[in-house]
């Protein structure tokens, strides 16, 4: 039998310990969200529809998105065991400098017109967290503004080469007078991707107003107030700045650039330069054969041709082909910290996030910015420390087994022969470790 008695009132008052009431709704709204996920979902809900498929959408039927995140999820990571981690150390080099984390912020574009704060508060928020910022062509914040809001942080500019090279070239001489460390000369865009969220939504700078927008808009005034308190939204290093993303870079961006581009950006540009676009093991070769001093795997985040290679699948090859000979850094569908272990476990110096900070910077301006950074970089230490792994360089591609269904299948008859692999495929690897299910198309 269990004994019982009538509850003390003493004893009440310890049990019941209510939460006390806080009026910073901003604070208390950021501190509840534990992942990536949570930030998403209070960006959608305060963020307009146009502004927010912006972020999460893709091209075509997002394919490419849908892949690259799932990539991340069939992994299998193999921890050690009796390993001291009492002391972790998550810094690394890359490009030439120290990053306290293994990721940075990847370049976004429009970004005040996701949260009026934008560039400024990015930047800040990976200043203060020891990680690079990279500023977009396309970025709604001047190449000194973001500068001067960093004064001290690590800040790498992102470069389209336009029709008008003169534009570019301007854009190269400002970004290293202003003290930007590394260009990344993103070389996947000739033309844009076909971005139907933001075709539907006449996503646009400025933005487009219907009565769709209107509705949509209402229940979210602080978004409203926010566009109407603030300078003008425009891009920052353009003249161009109507119409939307696709027209935008269909205006400017020039399908003619090759590799005679490449020289001209490197003989101008006195810092490190890292190419972004990257998505075959043969490019990858190639230009690391030119002297580029990185090469950024990147399918756009989707955005650009759907149903283009997932980064993070090509990653081991590319390792295998150039790794040691040029720094490897990935971006594309990295949502959790244990997607950014896995990656430099399989080869890669570091990597970029984009969606996972703008829906941080959605959710709460700069502070949601320090947060999605702060959830990023909790998940990294806690992998690394159940993996058993004390610093960045001790990971190691047996920690992790690539688990996945997408294996390319021979063509019988075609022009290449009979059972043998179209021109130009590449196998993908079985594993990385024993027990990998890559080779069974699982």
């Amino acid at each position: 039998m269990v004994k019982r008695q009538m509850p003390r009132p003493h004893e009440l008052r310890e049990l019941l310990q209510f939460r006390r009431p806080s009026l910073d709704f901003r604070s208390t709204r950021l501190s509840r969200a534990q992942s990536i996920a949570d930030l998403r979902a209070i960006a959608r809900r305060r963020t307009p529809s146009a502004a927010f498929d912006y972020t999460d959408g893709s091209a075509d039927r997002e394919i490419s998105l849908t892949r690259a995140r799932q990539a991340f999820e069939d992994i299998e990571l193999h921890p050690g065991v009796l390993t001291d981690v009492s002391h972790l150390d998550t810094s690394t080099s890359v490009l030439g400098g120290r990053a306290e984390l293994p990721f940075g912020i990847a370049p976004i574009g429009f970004t005040r017109l996701m949260q009026t704060e934008g560039e400024i508060a990015g930047a800040g928020a990976a200043a203060a967290a020891g990680i690079p910022f990279t500023l977009s062509t396309l970025g709604t914040t001047s190449i000194e503004d973001v500068r001067a809001a960093a004064p001290d942080g690590r800040l790498w500019y992102q470069l389209y080469v336009m029709k008008d090279r003169a534009i570019s070239y301007g854009l190269v001489e400002r970004a290293a007078a202003a003290g930007y460390d590394a260009l990344l000369f993103t070389v996947d865009t000739p033309i844009a991707g076909n971005r139907m969220r933001d075709a539907r939504n006449g996503f646009s700078i400025p933005p487009q107003l219907t009565a769709r927008t209107v509705l949509d808009a209402l229940p979210r005034p602080w978004w409203w107030w926010d566009l109407l308190t603030t300078p003008p939204l425009e891009f920052a290093s353009l003249t161009t700045t109507g119409g939307t993303v696709g027209q935008l870079l269909d205006s400017a961006m020039d399908p003619s650039i090759d590799y005679d581009d490449l020289a001209e950006i490197r003989a101008l540009w006195p810092g490190k330069l890292a190419i972004k676009g990257v998505q075959t093991v043969a490019d990858a070769r190639k230009l690391t054969e030119l002297g580029v001093d990185a090469i950024v795997l990147s399918n756009h985040g989707g955005r650009q041709l759907d149903t283009a290679p997932v980064p993070f699948h090509l990653l081991p090859r590319v390792a295998r082909e150039v790794g040691g000979e040029v720094e490897i850094i990935v971006d594309t569908g990295i949502m959790h910290g244990s997607d950014i272990v896995a990656s430099i476990a399989l080869g890669a110096t570091f990597t970029l996030v984009g969606r996972a900070y703008l829906y941080g910077l959605m959710s709460g301006g700069r502070q949601g910015a320090d947060r999605a950074i702060e959830i990023l970089a909790s998940e990294v230490r806690r992998t690394m420390k159940l993996l058993q792994v004390a610093s960045v360089d001790e990971l190691e591609p047996r920690h992790v087994t690539q688990l996945r269904s997408l294996v390319p299948i021979t063509t019988v008859g075609s022009r290449t022969g009979a059972g043998q692999q179209p021109t130009g495929a590449e196998q993908p690897p079985t594993g990385n470790a024993p027990g990998s299910r890559g080779s069974e198309g699982i």
